[in-house]
């Protein structure tokens, strides 16, 4: 692999201008079919083989008139203070209001809270339930209007009026994330290359990348039914990977030419080496995210594959479009008018970095170290034994928000089970008296201690199945609403034994914890298919048994690490204020799985960054404690840089004000520390200092089997020395040629031709090449004028200038 992405980058580097042309291209192609789009929709879970998805299924076909699937929504009305809704003035005012909504467009029916019963004890409060014929994700816009038409006209008649359900339109998310996370990008790139230039290249790609993969998300719209929330998680990855992945070629890029390769060379190397580690990266990730499709639920199998494309086209985008923008930069990227005085001092290769002293710290106390390490994780991971998960609802929505208030409103004027209704079907087609068995599940539901309110069945026009609508007395995310659902369920048992009738309860109380239910029993299955797939893929990368399992293990830890976190901060409340969380509850339930798939990419991401750096130094000779350390010297500032970005990234979510937003940015933010400080920086080298050669064994049987991927890139390595050691007349130097961009072009020398360059005499890649004129150049201290001494007087000069490519005389 490394050979075959050797010649692309150095394609790439050569043909750069049609490369660009080509994505230029692309994009004008995707984005204009992207602009006929649907779009996407709000991502309306639906989980086939559940009771709840057969109840919704059955009510469909029998009460069509009920929009068993259409969205809902819940009209809030609230007197003033001293007065009550059913004074001659506001019940008048509440009567039109409603008659208002019942003329809205896409409305299938509503409640009348005075004709229904929904109206308060007190008197002060009340709701009407708004029945629309279409999805939530197709509520029109004139809907919408006439919906904040009754709220301003009910708070001009003095009335407080709020709207909940998901019928409801959100109101527009915040970019301020993604631009804090680039801005945070932008001066992480800065610091690390010093460069403007090296800076920019990886936020270039980033975003033509994203752009790409997003409008080719929208563009899938034609044809699939994709969550909104495929596109956000698309953009969030695409534009995380992208950057580490153009920073790692970039960042190899510049080594190359600091050991005196010419730049095509040198990008060319740097393509076949970091750009093979960056394939099976972003393999993992694909393969992570693409994993959630196996859970069943249509929403995550959206967000994965959508997730996993923006990846694939990271990756192809860093393979050719960036070996093309560093044909443009050529040189200019070596220029470091930001660096300081430390990193001016690195680059001559005086002192140490950091990262080698760390290495070298860690490598010294491996089992202090370690031990020090799994112990603080595993204490961070505590909480999480006491993780409880449900779907979010309107409680989590921002205080102040409409659908908070009338969430709140609602619980304080007829208990919290009213903003999680359940929805009982009796499906008695089978049974020989449907309403007698409507009656017993009327009377049972009656019984139960957990119920505020029970309304009497409903039947279709056949008579045979029934609607029974029960109000639970606890709140829809709490453990005793879900324990009734149980219960529920249990006595349809007795049920259908007594009459021959099915019981069923669905809603989207029910519904949620279906969802919540079917993900977790998904974890352990997800889990091991993921991980095995991956453990496959860093098996032929690393050559090595140990290191993919350790890599998995370590995995494990930051996500159970991770998982506590998340548990303390939203579940048990410890320092909510400091992220501005205003109420605790269960952990929505997508968060976890989620988490998995995205944390194990980035996390294998990292391992592969870092391990392979290792095994390069390691296959070239190093002893397995030096081959660390060399590792670190080489990545440690890059994976570094990597993490930061992603963090920032993640944590600029913690602006937001809704609590899922801010878990999910908290989550991620926690789980890239973990992985990349704690995890891949210090247990992983500790670990392999600790077992030496060991880390590398890999049994004979298993070697002779394993395809030999040549991530390190030793087979390109030996292909490049073998063509420099080709006996060859010494080339004579008869003039210097710039090419088009005055970078790339080599100096002609007179003796001998290659394929591929019909223009000009060509020179074999490596070292061995005649003096460039970038080498004549670093020879002579930069004076572009002096003369071209004979190939013998500069042997001296040459010799110091492959020792140290970057010294002038």
């Amino acid at each position: 692999m490394a050979t075959f992405l050797y010649r692309l980058g150095r394609l790439a580097f050569r043909r750069r201008r049609v490369v660009v042309m080509l994505w230029v291209a692309v994009l004008a192609a995707i984005g204009i079919g992207a602009m006929s789009a649907p779009g996407t929709s709000s991502g309306a879970l639906s989980v086939p083989g559940t009771q709840s998805q057969k109840a919704i299924d059955l009510l469909q076909k029998e009460f069509p008139q009920a929009s068993a699937d259409g969205a809902t929504a819940r009209v809030v009305f609230e007197a003033p203070s001293g007065q009550k809704l059913t004074s001659a003035a506001n019940k008048a005012e509440v009567e039109s209001l409603v008659a208002k909504l019942e003329k809205s467009p896409q409305v299938s029916g509503v409640t009348d809270p005075f004709s229904s019963g929904l109206v308060s004890k007190s008197g002060s409060i009340a709701y009407a339930q708004v029945s629309y014929k279409v999805a939530q994700a197709d509520v029109s816009s004139a809907a919408h209007a006439v919906q904040t038409e009754v709220v301003a006209q009910g708070e001009k008649a003095g009335l407080k009026v709020s709207l909940g359900g998901n019928a409801v339109k959100d109101k527009a998310a915040s970019k301020a994330a993604e631009l804090i996370g680039v801005g945070v990008a932008a001066v992480v790139l800065v610091i690390t290359f010093g460069s403007m230039i090296a800076a920019g290249l990886p936020l270039l790609t980033a975003i033509l990348g994203v752009a790409a993969a997003v409008l080719s998300v929208t563009l899938a719209t034609h044809f699939f039914d994709l969550a909104s929330a495929s596109t956000t998680l698309a953009l969030m990855l695409g534009l995380a990977v992208a950057i580490d992945y153009a920073l790692f070629i970039v960042s190899r890029y510049r080594n190359e030419i600091r050991d005196g390769h010419e730049p095509e060379e040198a990008c060319g190397r740097a393509v076949g080496t970091a750009g093979s580690a960056v394939v099976f990266a972003g393999l993992t990730v694909i393969v992570a995210l693409a994993g959630l499709s196996v859970i069943g639920i249509g929403t995550l199998t959206a967000m994965g594959l959508a997730s996993a494309f923006a990846v694939a086209v990271a990756v192809v985008i860093a393979l050719t479009l960036l070996p093309a923008m560093l044909g443009f930069a050529g040189m200019r990227i070596m220029k470091g008018k930001m660096l300081t005085r430390r990193m001016k001092a690195l680059e001559r290769g005086e002192g140490e970095s950091m990262g080698v002293r760390w290495a070298r710290f860690v490598t010294r106390n491996p089992v202090k170290v370690l031990a020090v390490s799994v112990a603080g994780l595993a204490l961070v991971a505590i909480p999480a034994m006491s993780l409880q998960m449900a779907l979010n609802d309107d409680s989590g929505k921002p205080p102040g928000s409409t659908q908070r208030i009338a969430y709140d409103t609602l619980s304080k004027g007829f208990g919290p089970g009213f903003n999680g209704p359940l929805t009982v079907v009796v499906d008695a087609r089978d049974s020989d008296s449907p309403k007698v068995a409507a009656q017993d599940a009327y009377t049972m539901l009656s019984k139960l201690d957990d119920v505020a309110a029970v309304r009497p069945p409903s039947f279709n026009e056949a008579g045979d199945v029934a609607l029974i609508g029960a109000v639970p007395k606890s709140a829809a995310t709490s453990e005793a609403t879900k324990d009734l659902v149980g219960e529920i369920r249990g006595h349809g048992t007795a049920l259908h034994q007594d009459t021959g009738a099915d019981l069923m309860v669905t809603g989207l109380t029910a519904v949620n914890i279906d969802v919540s239910t079917k993900l977790s029993d998904a974890l352990i299955p997800y889990l091991a298919i993921v991980v095995g797939l991956a453990l496959v893929l860093l098996l032929l990368v690393f050559r090595s048994i140990v290191i993919p399992l350790k890599a998995a293990l370590g995995f494990l830890l930051s996500v159970v690490s991770t998982l506590g976190v998340l548990v303390a901060v939203f579940q048990w409340g410890w320092l909510k204020d400091l992220f501005g969380v205003d109420q605790t509850g269960p952990i929505v339930s997508l968060l976890p799985i989620v988490l998995i798939g995205v944390v194990f990419g980035l996390a294998m991401d990292y391992e592969v960054f870092l391990v392979s750096r290792m095994r390069e130094e390691y296959v070239h000779g190093a002893e397995p404690t030096q081959a660390v350390v060399q590792g670190f010297r080489h990545s440690g500032r890059v994976v570094t840089a990597a993490a930061v970005i992603m963090i920032s990234v993640f944590s600029g979510f913690l602006l937001d004000d809704e609590a899922l937003i801010k878990s999910i940015g908290l989550g991620l933010a926690a789980a890239v520390f973990f992985d990349a400080f704690v995890v891949r920086m210090t247990i992983v080298p500790a670990v392999m200092a600790l077992l030496g050669h060991r880390s590398w064994t890999l049994p004979k049987w298993l070697d002779r089997v394993l395809p030999n991927v040549d991530v390190e890139g030793e087979k390109l390595r030996h292909a490049l020395e073998a063509e420099q050691t080709d006996p060859a007349p010494e080339p004579v130097l008869a003039s210097v040629h710039a090419g088009s961009d005055d970078h790339s072009a080599p100096g002609a020398f007179t003796g001998f031709r290659t394929s591929g360059d019909t223009d000009s005499p060509a020179q074999a890649p490596g070292k061995a090449r005649g003096l460039s004129r970038f080498k004549q150049r670093l020879a002579r201290g930069g004076d572009a004028t002096a003369p071209v001494d004979s190939t013998e007087s500069q042997a001296p000069a040459r010799r110091k200038l492959l020792k140290n490519p970057l010294r002038r005389r």
